[in-house]
């Protein structure tokens, strides 16, 4: 309950109702009022214990679990939350850099357009083809191309006894996928990306039982790295499709510009920063037994270099700066300090200046909570005195005659009979059934 102050100066009594669901990995939490209704969801897999709800948390009601263990495979959720505490405010959702959390809400509530939140995004410009790199590369699986020109089969059908020649250079060939997905005759072979080297595939092949040398790939490739010798039936089509970004998987990790041969695709990330790796306490590191910060990083950015005796490196350029991985090392290894938050425009209202704090404290890890000096306290039960309970006396020749009727009945509750009877039956027939058979 609590107490709101109406037009004419009187306070009306609002109830609130909450309360906590478990649906898999997510956590639903629910505030509900006669005016409102509001639904926190917390999806614990996703979330990858960067901490930044926890700093931001204007009451103090998240708090952030044993990340090292976490990071190194203790199934829990990386934050839990005090829901009397908890305000539904919406922070924690609107600043969560993986969308581990989520805020919905309807009723006599601002529109979500008041609240701000990150000013960050991936958008692919008009030099994009597109081709296959930057879907096959996401290592978040945030990116579906879908192609919409028309495919080898349907404007050139195979011609079993074609003659001809086809080549393919790949000092030219980027591995862009487009011929593959022209022609079934094309295959990809794949790799495991890595933070030093994107490239989704290792090797192009052709299968020549299905290429009947039409010169339609040869049209189509935009790198000239295919030659072929044949006959050309029709003309290539132009390469055109639908590329589709799953903002609440994408990260802004930015491999899919990294692996963009055509400079087509452009990211903001919600933060500028540095991470530096603490030199005194690498020596501590063990990447191959402990792989938190591998685990945590929604950068995918860490990597153990080969022939040059490091034990760990990273890939700054796709470093979001979460901070995850600070909380995952036991060791101390990492620094990471944000310097400038990029998100939305904060409207004048009478919240506006603590979300102008929670922005500032992602950058000086300082946080201005609001002062509760006032706030009604309902005073503690006072501990009742211990009174000792006196234990009744037992009769034991009523207990040995009670244990003797137990044994008795024990034979007629084994019947499976008896026991149908006592299902289904009123209790005067199973008192009958069970006096028979004692």
């Amino acid at each position: 309950m609590t107490g709101d102050i109406t037009p004419d100066g009187s306070e009306e009594t609002i109830s609130i109702t909450t309360g906590m669901d478990v649906q898999g990995s997510n956590f639903i939490y629910s505030q509900i009022t006669e005016k409102s209704k509001k639904v926190l969801d917390y999806d614990y897999k996703r979330c990858n214990g960067c901490g930044i709800c926890v700093g931001l948390c204007p009451t103090k009601a998240l708090e952030l679990g044993p990340m090292h263990e976490i990071a190194t495979g203790m199934d829990a959720p990386p934050v839990m939350m005090d829901i009397e505490k908890c305000t539904f405010c919406g922070m924690c959702a609107n600043f969560c850099p993986v969308h581990a959390l989520n805020m919905e809400f309807e009723g006599e509530l601002p529109d979500k357009g008041n609240y701000p939140v990150y000013d960050s995004y991936v958008r692919f410009n008009e030099k994009c083809l597109p081709c296959v790199l930057c879907e096959a590369a996401c290592p978040e699986d945030a990116i579906k191309v879908e192609f919409t020109f028309r495919k080898k089969e349907e404007i050139a059908p195979f011609r079993k006894d074609a003659q001809g020649e086809i080549k393919i250079d790949l000092d030219k060939c980027n591995f862009c996928g487009v011929c593959a997905k022209f022609c079934d005759a094309f295959i990809m072979l794949e790799r495991e990306p890595t933070p030093t080297d994107l490239t989704p595939f290792e090797q192009i092949l052709v299968d020549v039982d299905k290429c009947d040398y039409c010169v339609l790939c040869q049209d189509l490739c935009p790198e000239d790295a295919i030659c072929v010798k044949g006959e050309r039936p029709c003309e290539a089509p132009v390469i055109e499709g639908n590329i589709n970004i799953d903002n609440e998987k994408c990260t802004r990790c930015t491999w899919c510009k990294t692996v963009c041969p055509y400079e087509a695709v452009d990211v903001k990330k919600p933060f500028k920063g540095e991470i530096t790796l603490v030199g005194n306490n690498i020596d501590k590191c063990d990447p191959q037994g402990c792989h938190g910060c591998f685990n945590v990083c929604p950068s995918h950015m860490w990597y153990v270099p080969t022939g040059t005796g490091k034990k760990i490196a990273i890939k700054e350029d796709y470093c979001i700066y979460c901070g995850a991985c600070v909380n995952a090392c036991h060791v101390d290894v990492m620094r990471v300090s944000r310097e400038n938050v990029n998100h939305t425009d904060i409207p004048d209202s009478p919240w506006a200046s603590q979300w102008r704090d929670a922005v500032r404290s992602m950058v000086t890890l300082k946080r201005n909570n609001p002062d509760v000096s006032r706030a009604l306290e309902v005073e503690k039960e006072p501990p009742r005195e211990y009174v000792e309970v006196e234990m009744p006396e037992v009769d034991e020749s009523l207990l040995n005659a009670a244990r003797e009727r137990i044994e008795k009945a024990k034979p007629a509750l084994k019947n499976v009979k008896i026991r149908r009877i006592w299902e289904c039956k009123p209790a005067d027939e199973v008192r009958d059934a069970i006096s028979k058979n004692i």
